[in-house]
């Protein structure tokens, strides 16, 4: 293994020097249509994809034989170009699509069903979508609500709630503080109803805002890339100021992530003489020298099994295990630190491994998973589970809330500090030991982002955030601005791609990539200080900035 990871380092991928990337024998692209191949056809946009078909000229007898599939190729070309998934093509590989993608994949298949009283239900189908592509989709909303049939989404964002006929608000908070309804109605009387945070944000009573908004001392390093090629970035040059809040936007397919990841981020790894596998074209990268690490916080699992949990990530059950082993009773029975644990053996339960849980294999179907006999689900032996700190035992304690579990270990001040770091990233509603296989990818991001605020590294850290904002309601979003210039005031570097106005506005610096997404993509649009993308006439993200920036306006 050892052997393997080192070479990793070394090796890469190359194009097949046989197919030439095609993937297919030289036979089967002798056929064409139009002069085009199979592949070529396949590597094309499917916006351009659609124009080829419909500019395509077919004689008579040809149109007799292929009418059929003709008619339903363009019809599906033409619903997947109405979600505002142009910029794609059909060699892309479904890995590589983000969760928006395949939503509106989805919507395109169900679009195209022509269906009637179905019912839909779509979760957050605007994650990784510009403002612009976000009112595309609200369009195809309503046609689907149009043909008869019922459409619920859950969602946070403003123009997708006030487009709504009905809006269900659920709270007042999150987590135990949650589950009842507060509000069912239209969306106009909902800004005017007290005691719903999301009628407070909507109606400009509250806001999201930079605890800070002084004017920070201008730095002279920058991180310049020069020449940037990969996929559809267009030979950019971007200069990055260190030691800002930094925010990259654009549309859909703009560019965003492969600059971030395939250029930035593996750039580096690479610079520090780490193993990647694919690295962007791009012909120079400066100013590496000025950063300590680059972290990126995504939205990936923290872990993949049930004995994952914020308690174990945020390094908080360390301090747990040794509070209950210091307890009289642990100490009579000879149960160190580890006997608390239930990813060794010792205290955890035999049976079930310390998962709570056993897994019955169905064969043909999908695996069951029944809880422990022997445990009853609380993953630790009968004598472990007798050990009680301050009338609770190990099992009592991980069920508990971190708002909870502050009250419960006030003095044990190392413990608390982790605690409180997890509350400010507006994650006070998790259970200590709740499964990582249960949290959101916004609650993994920001339980990510409270492991590096409580390590309190000394070091200059340039971070990448990839849509921080994913499935975070307003007030969540706040608690995240907090975080976020917690890290600025200790010194570190932030790079957000975004397409959350209420952020981008709060931005120091944008770059902004665009005009559109795809082949007509790539493009540096605009560079620089917040305020000057409004001027720039093809800006997507200009034009609806200075729209939210007039609403504001308006309702302060």
């Amino acid at each position: 293994m050892h052997v393997r990871v080192f070479l990793s380092k070394y090796r890469t991928f190359i194009p097949c020097e046989v197919c030439r990337e095609t993937r297919l024998k030289q036979e089967a692209l002798w056929v064409r249509v139009h002069q085009k191949n199979i592949f070529k056809l396949q590597s094309m946009s499917l916006q351009g994809l659609q124009n080829f078909f419909e500019e395509l000229p077919l004689l008579a007898a040809e149109k007799e034989k292929v009418e059929p599939i003709y008619l339903e190729i363009k019809r599906r070309l033409r619903f997947l170009n109405e979600v505002g998934l142009g910029y794609l093509s059909l060699a892309r590989l479904s890995r590589t699509l983000s969760g928006g993608e395949v939503q509106r994949i989805h919507l395109a298949t169900s679009l195209g069903s022509s269906l009637v009283d179905t019912l839909y239900v779509l979760d957050e189908p605007s994650i990784g979508l510009h403002e612009r592509d976000n009112r595309l989709l609200i369009r195809l909303l309503h046609e689907l609500r149009d043909l008869g049939n019922t459409v619920v989404v859950v969602e946070h964002d403003r123009t997708m709630i006030e487009a709504a006929d009905e809006v269900i608000d659920l709270g007042p908070g999150g987590g135990e503080a949650g589950g009842k309804i507060i509000f069912q109605g239209p969306v106009s009387q909902l800004a005017q109803v007290s005691g719903t945070l999301t009628g407070d944000y909507l109606s400009g009573r509250m806001k999201v805002e930079r605890p800070s908004h002084e004017t920070r001392a201008k730095k002279t390093r920058f991180i310049e890339v020069e020449g940037a090629s990969q996929h559809n970035l267009k030979e950019i040059n971007v200069k990055i100021p260190l030691h800002q809040f930094v925010v990259m936007t654009g549309v859909s397919g703009s560019g965003k992530s492969t600059f971030l990841y395939d250029i930035l981020y593996h750039h580096y790894q690479r610079y520090r003489g780490r193993p990647v596998q694919e690295l962007g074209k791009v012909r120079s990268i400066q100013g590496f020298d000025a950063l300590d690490e680059m972290i990126l916080i995504d939205q990936s699992p923290i872990g993949r099994t049930p004995r994952s949990n914020p308690a174990t990530y945020m390094k908080a059950y360390d301090d747990i295990r040794r509070i209950f082993a210091s307890t009289p009773s642990a100490k009579r029975h000879g149960f160190e630190p580890r006997h608390f644990s239930f990813n060794v053996e010792g205290g955890r339960c035999a049976v079930c491994k310390g998962d709570g849980r056993i897994k019955v294999e169905m064969h043909f179907l999908a695996d069951v998973f029944i809880p422990c006999e022997a445990c009853q689900g609380k993953r630790f032996k009968a004598e472990v589970l007798e050990v009680r700190q301050a009338g609770k035992n190990i099992d009592e304690v991980l069920a508990m809330t971190v708002e909870e579990a502050l009250h419960f270990f006030e003095g044990e001040h190392a413990l608390l500090e982790k605690l409180k770091v997890l509350k400010r990233v507006g994650l006070g509603y998790l259970r200590l030991g709740q499964s990582a296989t249960t949290l959101s990818g916004g609650e993994a991001q920001r339980l990510k982002l409270a492991s590096e605020m409580s390590s309190r590294n000394a070091q200059h850290i340039l971070y990448l955030f990839d849509e921080p904002t994913t499935g975070l309601h307003y007030h969540d979003i706040q608690h995240l601005m907090n975080a976020l210039n917690e890290l600025l005031e200790r010194g570190h570097s932030l790079i957000l791609i975004e397409h959350n106005m209420e952020v981008i506005r709060l931005a120091d610096y944008l770059i902004d990539l665009g005009p559109e997404g795809g082949e007509q993509g790539g493009n540096l649009v605009y560079e620089g200080p917040r305020e000057g993308i409004q001027y720039i006439a093809n800006s997507f993200t200009g034009k609806y900035l200075q729209n939210i920036e007039e609403i504001s306006k308006h309702r302060s």
